[in-house]
């Protein structure tokens, strides 16, 4: 799963207008952003087999920290707990906080039975879609297409920014999407870690696109208010 967590967090935005999308893009795809760290750092690891599904060549042999439901149940905890003692809005701060482990639930959808549900002796969880490479894309694509209609019906651009910035944002999305799909295997772990460091980039290019929208129905002092700083 890829575009459907950015989904997600396009979608989250009509919930809780005054969240940035930089922070819910940061809590759906948590798990994905630290874990090429991991990896590089040995602390969690993956084999590199051509082939190995029907969409991707990755068997993730052990990544309890970043991918156990457990796991993500403490990340979000933390981040939720992080976003209210930041901004004080329990409302927020507890969506923020599901958007993390609803990584999880994604990553069910999709993946093999390599998902555990806590460090240790756990038993693993997957249904597999991934051996289904057009369903998978029709998955992917309708919960990028359902949560981009939530987030555009609930802002609008302020500028020219905020318009094409979106387009742009969405079409880099996209092209990650299909690069992955289409391109040879990644030559190593190794670069597979310094590569994945780009999913940070998503983040930061949801802060500055959301910056330049306005949110339906807000006054523009709150919507502001929303955007700036660029952690809220």
């Amino acid at each position: 799963m890829f575009l459907g967590h950015f989904g997600v967090g396009f979608g989250a935005k009509n919930l809780q207008p005054r969240v940035s999308l930089g922070t819910f893009f940061l809590a759906a795809q948590l798990a994905d952003l630290v874990w090429p760290t991991l990896l590089l750092l040995g602390i969690e690891r993956v084999k590199i087999v051509p082939h190995f599904t029907a969409t991707n060549a990755f068997d993730f042999v052990y990544y309890p920290f970043t991918h156990s439901l457990f796991g993500e149940l403490v990340a979000g905890l933390l981040l939720g707990l992080a976003y209210w003692l930041l901004r004080r809005n329990v409302q927020s701060a507890v969506l923020v906080g599901l958007l993390v482990p609803s990584h999880w639930l994604l990553d069910l959808v999709v993946h093999t039975p390599d998902l555990p549900l806590y460090p240790g002796h756990s038993p693993m969880f997957g249904f597999g879609l991934w051996n289904q490479f057009a369903l998978t894309q029709v998955v992917e694509f309708a919960l990028l297409g359902a949560g981009l209609w939530f987030y555009v019906r609930r802002t609008t651009a302020r500028n020219g920014k905020g318009h094409y910035g979106l387009l742009g944002l969405v079409a880099f999305l996209v092209l990650i999407h299909v690069g992955g799909l289409f391109s040879p295997p990644p030559a190593s772990v190794e670069a597979l870690g310094w590569s994945g460091q780009l999913f940070w980039v998503t983040v930061l290019l949801a802060y500055w696109v959301d910056r330049n929208r306005e949110v339906r129905g807000l006054p523009e002092s709150e919507t502001l208010r929303a955007a700036v700083p660029a952690v809220s």
